[in-house]
């Protein structure tokens, strides 16, 4: 059963769109073919270190922090796949590695109940993670969302990105951002959802096409759907298999906190178990959960040729 009660502030902090970034940055590697992983940035912490290693850090490049302990088979298992995807980024992030043995302290601050954990730092805030052992392709997969959902924040804030050092290289120049894209990016930010909707729906109806503001629409609407939600009472009312606003919330949240093919495979269960009204709610939700993502997602073409077997 999917648990709901991890913290918003760890699991959700990223932007499903920032899906896009991940793919073309997947794109970009794939391009460039097999190729010796660049010398990572890694440096193991302390709790006298931590303030500098990792969060002064955090003020200019991501932080992929690794709790881990030799007492735990994971950590042997997690660790290296850490150090060679991290490393493959050729600096533009640091694993900075904790022995919570060592440095109790740091994993008490951070609510770490088990290891390993893998916690990502960002302008001094814990801001995604995971829990458990993942093979080198999810862990890739999380990096690149996180290294995506970074560069939209630079693009929203680009006076807050690192200036290239004298005689360096420069960092090549983005496209223009869209007006009514920062507006809705500021308005999600001050916590104005509505805001944020009517300035997304204010580009579609200039451009229907544009996949930014369709996925960021799609995830205001997201949140709004969920912002009063207590997760607790989700779980408990999907002891109830007919409480299908239930299952579509838990779904929600599931989208949230990243996972996103558990969300789809439990809507689209729901489509085949059900008939008239209630199948043509689930399937119409499941097509809005679509819209988070942009159009090439592997998730999002796995779920609609599941979606077709469903009904037909």
């Amino acid at each position: 059963m999917a648990d709901f009660s991890r913290p918003g502030s760890l699991y959700g902090a990223i932007d499903l769109g920032a899906r896009k970034q991940a793919l073309e940055a997947q794109a970009r590697r794939e391009a460039a073919g097999p190729q010796a992983a660049s010398s990572a940035s890694v440096v193991d912490v302390t709790e006298e270190t931590f303030t500098t290693e990792v969060i002064d850090k955090s003020m200019t490049v991501p932080v992929v922090l690794d709790l881990w302990s030799p007492r735990a088979p994971g950590s042997a298992q997690l660790s290296p796949v850490l150090e060679k995807v991290v490393g493959d980024l050729g600096g533009s992030a640091v694993l900075a590695k904790v022995n919570v043995d060592t440095s109790p302290q740091i994993a008490q601050a951070l609510r770490v109940q088990a290891v390993p954990t893998v916690l990502a730092i960002f302008q001094g805030q814990a801001v995604t993670g995971f829990q458990q052992v993942l093979p080198e392709q999810e862990v890739r997969r999380w990096l690149d969302e996180l290294m995506g959902a970074v560069e939209q924040f630079y693009q929203a804030n680009p006076d807050a990105r690192p200036q290239t050092a004298p005689g360096g290289p420069e960092a090549p120049a983005g496209p223009p951002v869209d007006p009514d894209i920062l507006a809705a990016e500021q308005a999600v930010e001050n916590g104005d959802l509505d805001a944020a909707a009517a300035a997304y729906q204010r580009l579609l109806a200039r451009s229907p096409g544009n996949e930014d503001a369709k996925m960021g629409l799609a995830g205001v609407s997201l949140i709004k759907r969920t912002e009063a939600v207590d997760p607790a009472d989700v779980q408990r009312r999907l002891q109830d298999p007919a409480d299908l606003d239930a299952q579509l919330l838990a779904a929600d949240l599931e989208m949230l906190s990243g996972s996103v093919d558990e969300a789809f495979a439990r809507v689209i269960a729901v489509v085949k178990r059900t008939s008239g009204d209630e199948r043509d709610k689930a399937r119409r939700h499941l097509l809005g959960l679509f819209d988070a993502l942009p159009a090439e997602d592997p998730s999002l073409a796995k779920a609609r040729r599941a979606l077709a077997s469903a009904l037909f």
